[in-house]
C-alpha cells in the first residue's frame, strides 16, 4: 500500500518530495496516515512521520545515530521528543541536505523492517543522492 493521504497540505518541500520518494523506493514500505501526520511504514511499524507542516520529517533512528547526526548536523537535526522520551530525530528540511535525509530514512527503516527483507536489499538507495 503507497497511498498517500491528501489533507490540505502545504506545498511540500523538493526535499520532502524527495523523501517520500526514497522512502517508498524501500522495499515494503507504504505511506499512511496517522492522526494528523503522514507516516512512512514497513510491515504496519511507522519509520518516519511527517507532521502537518512538511516543515520537518520525524525519523526514528537508535540513540547512537540520534546523538551523533545532532552532534554532526545541530543546524538540521534536533532530538524528537515524545512526551518525556527522546524516540528520534526532528529534522529541519530547510536546513537539511540530500544525502542525511536518505541516510536517517534508511537506517530508521532498517531498525523497522524485518530481517529477511534488510538482507533482500536496501531498495533504490541512490533516489536521494
Amino acid at each position: 500500500m503507497t497511498e498517500r493521504p491528501r489533507r490540505g497540505r502545504a506545498s511540500g518541500s523538493p526535499l520532502l518530495e524527495q523523501a517520500r520518494r526514497f522512502a517508498l523506493s524501500l522495499p515494503e514500505a507504504a505511506e499512511v496516515p496517522h492522526h494528523e501526520f503522514s507516516s512512512f511504514r514497513v510491515r504496519g511499524k511507522i519509520f518516519a512521520t511527517v507532521p502537518p507542516d512538511e516543515g520537518h520529517l520525524h525519523v526514528f533512528v537508535d540513540e547512537q545515530q540520534r546523538e551523533s547526526v545532532i552532534a554532526v548536523e545541530p543546524a538540521a537535526c534536533e532530538k524528537l521528543w515524545w512526551g518525556s522520551k527522546v524516540v528520534g530525530v526532528r529534522v529541519i528540511l530547510a536546513k537539511a541536505s540530500l544525502a542525511l535525509v536518505s541516510d536517517l530514512l534508511y537506517s530508521a527503516w532498517r531498525r523497522k523492517a524485518p530481517k529477511h527483507l534488510v538482507r533482500s536489499g536496501p531498495g533504490d538507495r541512490t533516489a536521494l543522492k
